[in-house]
């Protein structure tokens, strides 16, 4: 489960599901494959509405079908070499009642024209009985997967993008739909903020995001979820 997005841990095997949403919102159901150059990326990200500073901790509190989980990301000074790039690694912790439900790293880069990108995520799920899964987990390059946009460089309402790409498991989509709106959560209010929806092509369902500039993500809202950024500790 990525922290842009809250369908990793629903992958289904849905490849006519797949095909169909992919022609009802307007994306190439062809294989993807992005050119990635190295050289054509910056070491820092700095997107006035996906901002990664190292050492900011952001807490949310996430309502699921009336069960909460406490969430805390936290960007890292850490990096990850994937396809050549170095991406930001950014760590998110989900909890209940004080106890680790899951535990993901995901791995960010931005690039000279803007764009942030997704390369990928290292997942653990701490189940029952002690039990641990690494599903969900994938990485950029490896085994046909390949890196998405978690937001574009010219952020105005657009044609749907590719958030992230392994075929079978990790297939969610975004696109800006509005933006100049005010949300309000525990942690305040934010003016001029960028909506997004998303969806994956693997399951039926979306959600409405908001990301207010100089924060990132403050707010998503889905049937039967809801996640609130409750506080921010700058470096």
């Amino acid at each position: 489960m990525a922290w842009h997005g809250m369908f990793g841990d629903q992958r289904l095997p849905l490849p006519v599901l797949a095909i169909l949403l992919a022609i009802a919102f307007g994306v190439n159901a062809e294989r993807y494959q992005p050119q990635i150059d190295p050289a054509n990326f910056r070491s820092k990200v700095d997107h006035p509405y996906f901002p990664l500073i190292p050492g900011t901790h952001f807490r949310y509190i996430e309502t699921v079908m009336g069960e909460m989980f406490d969430r805390e990301i936290i960007v890292t000074s850490e990096t990850k070499m994937i396809m050549g790039v170095k991406c930001v690694a950014v760590h998110d912790l989900v909890s209940a009642k004080g106890e680790v439900k899951e535990d993901t790293y995901d791995w960010y880069a931005q690039d000279k024209q803007g764009t942030v990108w997704y390369f990928g995520e290292a997942t653990t799920k701490f189940k029952p009985g002690g039990r641990m899964s690494a599903e969900g987990s994938w990485e950029a390059g490896v085994k046909g997967a390949q890196p998405g946009i978690v937001m574009p460089g010219d952020a105005k309402p657009g044609r749907p993008y590719r958030q992230e790409y392994y075929v079978g498991w990790a297939e969610d989509m975004g696109q800006i739909v509005a933006l100049g709106e005010t949300v309000t959560v525990p942690a305040g209010a934010f003016a001029n903020c960028l909506r997004t929806k998303e969806w994956s092509l693997l399951e039926s369902g979306g959600e409405k995001r908001w990301y207010a500039p100089g924060i990132g993500f403050v707010r998503s809202e889905a049937i039967g979820e809801v996640v609130a950024l409750i506080s921010i500790k700058w470096p």
